[in-house]
This record gives structure tokens, C-alpha cells and sequence, in this order.
């Protein structure tokens, strides 16, 4: 198995910021798809106009951890875990980011991770400033997206 990790330090944000971001499907809406629904406790992130992942919320410990699994996607997602870290330290809520349970690093992966990266700063740019870069107007990385 691969995983995809990434740290990130968002400032002067309390965890239970971070953790609202992560949790609401306004909060989601705003750094990483506008497209963002939630039905029969599942969450659904489309992407226009290729697709889009549906997220099982497997645990919600208020400003601690979130963690979804990947029930319906690409191929490659489906059954991969994605987990959310929060710690304060000091003056900045620390992300631990990692998505879980790549069969292998295959090319799309490398793709994700990238995106991910990109993602991550549109959710430290919301927190922090109040102004996301969720899809459509998220960093284009490559004739992918």
C-alpha cells in the first residue's frame, strides 16, 4: 500500500476553526469544491466536469480528527482512507493530512497528491483569511486539472 501525506500550518486558528472547515458542507464548499452536498451521511464532492468522490464519515472527534472513507470515485480511491490531524502548536493549528490505502503509486496518484498539496492551501487560505480557492478556481496543475 501508498499513502499521500502532507503537514501544513494554518495561523492563528484555533483547531475547532479547522475542524468546522473540515465537517460543514459550507466549510467544504469553500476551499475544496464548490460543488459539496451531504446526503443520508455521506458526502459528495463533484468536480465538473469529470467526476467527484463520495465521502463515508468513519470519525468526527471535535478540533482532534476527521476521518472519511472513499465509498464511490475513481477506481483508484475507492476503499482508500482519508484522515485529518489537528494539534495546536504555538501560534498555528497543525494539519496532519494523510490519504490512506493506495493499492499502488500509480500515475493519478502522483496527480492526487499534488492536487491535495493544492487543496490544502485553499483550506489554509479560507481559515486564515477567509477566502478558499475550492474548484472551479483552483490551481490548474496539468492537462489533468
Amino acid at each position: 500500500m501508498t499513502d499521500i501525506l502532507h503537514r501544513i500550518g494554518v495561523k492563528d486558528a484555533t483547531p475547532q476553526q479547522v475542524y468546522d472547515a473540515l465537517t460543514t458542507v459550507e466549510g467544504l464548499a469553500a476551499w475544496w469544491t464548490d460543488d459539496t452536498k451531504e446526503h443520508d451521511g455521506v458526502l459528495q464532492f463533484r468536480f465538473p466536469p469529470v467526476g467527484g468522490f463520495d465521502m463515508q464519515v468513519v470519525e468526527a472527534r471535535p478540533a482532534e480528527r476527521v476521518t472519511w472513507r472513499v465509498v464511490d470515485g475513481p477506481e483508484e480511491w475507492i476503499g482508500t482512507t482519508i484522515d485529518w490531524k489537528l494539534r495546536r502548536d504555538g501560534d498555528y493549528t497543525i494539519v496532519l493530512f494523510e490519504h490512506l490505502g493506495w493499492k499502488e503509486p500509480v500515475e493519478f496518484m502522483y496527480h492526487c497528491s499534488t492536487k491535495w498539496a493544492s487543496y490544502l492551501l485553499s483550506l489554509k487560505s479560507l481559515v486564515e483569511t477567509g477566502q478558499g480557492a475550492p474548484a472551479p478556481r483552483d490551481v490548474r496543475i496539468s492537462d489533468w486539472h
